[in-house]
């Protein structure tokens, strides 16, 4: 829907505009300056009609704040009898979109204002792009505005342009494929071909093969020639994932590759050179591994010389809220099931799990969550978390609440003052279990489990029980 800002003096103009206009459109009349000023400044309105025709003492003074208008950021389109249509021309060039006459054809003013629409939301895509070119706190398709992932961004635009090599660490799923892209995207190399490589996912028979390609008859099996991952990168990029699952012997060939600056195909003698740009990547600790001797020393300086870590997800849970609108938006359009918002429960409960996952845990928790919730929002129970226990009080043992105690033993007087404890919270915080959860520093489903022990146990007295059940 267009939201349309109606600045006129003929209140008879709303209620026509608004019917002939239809479903499409949402006008809003407002008749003095200050109202319309305020409309405009609180972006209220995608496209403003200025109607000239006013008491003739006032039009000066009607002019000029049109001209005002006109300078602001909605486009504008100017309305006008035929007595005014030269003050309406001169708007136009001064900035206005364009010109409708007073009584207007409504095919022509729907279409000029879908126009105008368009325009201004082009215009504010391409401000958008460039401030991100400009912006080294934004980054290609990385989200998040925490000061891990702004330093994440420095280090992307430090080599964007660069020939060095890039090892990108992090654990699994912080989106260390997004980082590579993101390098790749954003250099001179952007038009080449972007290959990506999981080193871990190809047996150790093939990866030589996979890597170099091989002549027809190279070994047994093969049928023709084939090029590898290298040729097939060009002039783009190169990215091998997991290169901490290599072989020793993988290594040493990759090593020489990236000594000489060329390569061969199995079966060939020809030398190729080398003209990919490469990004490494791996989850494990390569300094570890080269002290284990599982790991080459010599190719570790050679792949480490630029190196970028992708955060954990729970090193900065401020960007949680911003990742997860995003996998709304894009999986609520793939699985074409429109979705609105994340309730505000939900949410503190996303920002409080861990995520062990990471990143892909997250993207994961929130497909399925679009999949199981009946209407237009995410809400607490469409999550599928698997909330620690270990949180907050209940950290300092391991025993579960739910097992079986003798009256009078340790553990039975532990779980006992554990479930006063939660009964007491919910009843400070009148009733609302979301307080009281975070009063005790525990996730929410951990504090129910406490509370349905409170229920059917007589030590309880009878107004806590009704607190619990409120």
């Amino acid at each position: 829907m267009i939201r349309i800002g109606l600045y006129s003096e003929d209140r008879t103009l709303h209620p026509l505009l608004s019917s002939a206009l239809g479903k499409e459109f949402q006008v809003l009349l407002r008749s003095d300056q200050e109202g319309m000023s305020e409309l405009v400044s609180a972006g209220e309105c995608d496209v403003v009609i200025l109607d000239l025709d006013s008491n003739h003492e006032l039009l000066e003074a009607r002019v000029a704040f049109s001209r005002r208008l006109i300078a602001s950021t909605p486009p504008a389109v100017v309305m006008a009898g035929d007595g005014l249509r030269s003050t309406a021309f001169e708007l136009v060039r001064t900035g206005a979109f364009g010109y409708c006459r007073r009584p207007p054809s409504i095919r022509d003013l729907k279409t000029m204002l879908s126009r105008a629409y368009e325009n201004s939301l082009l215009k504010r895509q391409l401000e958008t792009v460039q401030q991100r070119m400009e912006d080294p706190c934004e980054c290609d398709q990385l989200i998040g505005s925490s000061s891990q992932m702004k330093r994440v961004y420095q280090m992307v635009h430090r080599v964007t342009n660069l020939n060095a090599a890039v090892l990108v660490t992090g654990e699994s799923g912080t989106g260390k494929e997004l980082i590579a892209r993101a390098i790749h995207n954003m250099g001179s190399r952007a038009k080449r071909p972007f290959v990506a490589v999981s080193c871990g996912a190809i047996p150790e028979t093939l990866i030589e093969a996979e890597l170099f390609g091989h002549e027809k008859g190279a070994f047994t099996g093969t049928i023709g020639a084939r090029e590898g991952y290298f040729e097939q990168a060009g002039d783009g990029t190169l990215f091998l994932d997991e290169i901490g699952d290599l072989s020793l012997f993988t290594q040493v060939k990759l090593l020489r590759v990236l000594q000489q600056m060329e390569f061969s195909r199995l079966g060939s003698n020809k030398l190729i050179p080398l003209r990919a740009r490469l990004i490494f990547a791996t989850h494990r600790d390569l300094t570890q591994l080269v002290a284990e001797g599982k790991f080459r020393q010599d190719l570790f300086y050679r792949i480490n010389v630029m190196r970028i870590e992708s955060p954990p997800l729970q090193d900065h849970p401020e960007d949680i809220p911003q990742i997860a609108e995003h996998f709304l938006r894009h999986y609520s359009n793939l699985f074409q099931k429109p979705m609105d918002a994340i309730e505000p429960e939900a949410m503190h409960a996303l920002q409080s799990y861990p995520w062990p996952g990471n990143v892909r845990e997250l993207e994961n928790v929130m497909q399925r969550a679009i999949i199981l919730s009946p209407g237009l929002t995410i809400r607490y129970e469409d999550l599928t978390l698997t909330l620690p226990e270990e949180d907050g009080v209940e950290n300092e043992d391991v025993v579960d609440i739910g097992d079986y105690h003798p009256a009078g033993s340790f553990e039975r007087q532990l779980r006992d003052y554990k479930v006063k404890l939660a009964v007491t919270a919910v009843r400070e915080n009148h009733g609302n279990k979301t307080m009281a959860a975070r009063s005790l520093s525990i996730s929410r489903a951990y504090l129910h489990r406490l509370i349905r022990l409170a229920e059917p146990d007589p030590m309880f007295d009878q107004d806590l029980r009704e607190t619990v059940n409120a």
